[in-house]
């Protein structure tokens, strides 16, 4: 071999793995059937369909063993760039070099004839992978007892359902021990077992030094698994940067009404000039963002009770939808009585953004001597509460329930009735969706006499 094909080959081994510049794509859209009839005419001299830019000028690049996170909107480009990457589409401009071995998990089923079975699209697709014959007979089994799918393995795929579509999909792509691994949005399907399943094994092929690239809606999932994120809109990179911001200026981005996502993108935008940036160490405050807005609010109720203005303040007053980890805040809701209430308890709870019931509390137990409201009366409602959620979106319900023909009864009720984001902080050393405030500790205890040196122990 060649010294300048063993330079080569070293630099692909400890260069990066993905190295994007410049990279543009356009789609010609028709608006009907006849317009693709028509421009094949026209030999060039009409043109008879719109341009839809899917990536404007994308640059990036990935280290060898990283793991970053691609987040943004429908539309926004995040499948395309995937796609470029694994060689699936060709870039109008740019250049794409990917270094080691990919394996893509990108479209479901893709790669698969649905007329073979399990099996036979197991040495398909794993050929397509780049596996011989004899390393397909060798992990054979190993594919089918993770995908779970032993007794259908014998029946033709367009029997599966789209969950073991992706069980077989993902079962063959991490079974090639790929140097790089691109996955969009498929572990999105398929039952939660499995989702924990994929992740351990994302998670493994990391500490292994495997270089992942994926797509994902999830933000945990983003937060938990990568190095860095991607925030993308429009075809264009907005920040490439630490998970938490990206997942803040995410969650910004897609929750802004209409009339006021120009002006978040353009914030989000200056953010990347260095006299915006989030200097190390910089407190960080909570604070009011108009564009959170909770826009799956919904109501039960009215029954002789109305819940109004329910809000976060601070220990002072101060309304807020953006909090710190480990600060003080007020959750605090009014209540117009319409009618009697008898033994009236009053309620919140905290979700996450997927609708997992984080915690709440009701003003009384049902075993407490709970009070009665006559029409007319206003009361004011307050939980203080220290904020331990890690960063990310988050709602409150909040509710009055009352005794109604000798049944406890719900008088008014408020689904996602505010949502707050909790800020990043750059505390790396917390994971998870709630700061259980352990302590940890570490003793090294020195080997003494008696003690064996550690080359000495079994």
């Amino acid at each position: 071999m060649s010294s300048e094909a063993n330079r080569a080959d070293q630099s692909a081994a400890t260069g990066p793995a993905i190295i994007i510049e410049d990279v543009s794509k356009a789609f010609s859209i028709f608006k009907r059937p006849a317009d693709r009839l028509l421009q094949m005419l026209s030999m060039g001299r009409g043109r008879y369909y719109d341009v839809f830019m899917a990536l404007k000028g994308v640059s990036l690049t990935v280290n060898r063993g990283e793991t970053v996170g691609i987040v943004g909107s429908n539309g926004s480009g995040k499948s395309t760039l995937l796609q470029v990457i694994a060689g699936l589409l060709q870039p109008n401009g740019g250049s794409v070099a990917v270094h080691g071995r990919p394996a893509a998990l990108l479209e479901l089923g893709a790669g698969f004839n649905p007329e073979f079975t399990g099996r036979e699209n197991i040495y398909l697709n794993a050929a397509i992978l780049g596996l011989t014959q004899e390393e397909i007979d060798a992990r054979f089994e190993s594919i089918v007892e993770f995908s779970g799918l032993a007794e259908f393995i014998d029946r033709a795929v367009n029997t599966y359902s789209s969950g073991m579509y992706v069980r077989l999909a993902f079962s063959i792509a991490v079974s090639v021990d790929p140097d790089i691994l691109i996955v969009d949005e498929a572990l999105a399907v398929g039952d939660e077992a499995f989702q924990r399943k994929c992740l351990a094994r994302i998670e493994a092929m990391r500490d292994a030094g495997a270089t992942i690239l994926f797509v994902s809606h999830a933000m945990a999932m983003i937060t938990q698994l990568c190095d860095r994120a991607i925030l993308m809109d429009r075809g264009e990179v907005l920040i490439d940067g630490d998970p938490k911001e990206v997942a803040s200026n995410y969650y910004r981005l897609t929750h802004a009404p209409g009339s006021d996502r120009e002006r978040i993108r353009a914030e989000i935008l200056g953010r990347l000039h260095p006299s915006r940036e989030n200097r190390p160490g910089k407190e960080v405050e909570s604070g009011m963002d108009v564009t959170f807005v909770s826009e799956s609010r919904v109501e039960h109720g009215g029954n002789g009770a109305t819940i109004t203005d329910p809000r976060i303040e601070t220990v002072n007053g101060q309304r807020v939808n953006l909090l710190v980890r480990g600060r003080s805040y007020i959750l605090r809701y009014d209540v117009i009585f319409d009618g009697v209430g008898r033994k009236v308890r009053f309620a919140t709870l905290f979700k996450t953004k997927t609708g997992v019931e984080i915690g709440g509390r009701a003003t009384q137990r049902l075993a407490d001597d709970l009070p009665d409201f006559e029409p007319g009366e206003r009361v004011s409602i307050a939980f203080e509460f220290t904020c331990a959620l890690m960063p990310g979106t988050y709602f409150a319900n909040t509710g009055v329930n009352g005794m109604v023909n000798g049944e406890r009864e719900s008088l008014h009720r408020i689904l996602d009735a505010l949502m707050f984001q909790v800020l990043p902080d750059p505390d790396d050393s917390v994971v998870g969706i709630v700061d259980l405030g352990m302590i940890p500790s570490v003793d090294r205890h020195t080997a003494g006499p008696d003690t064996p040196a550690a080359d000495d122990r079994a």
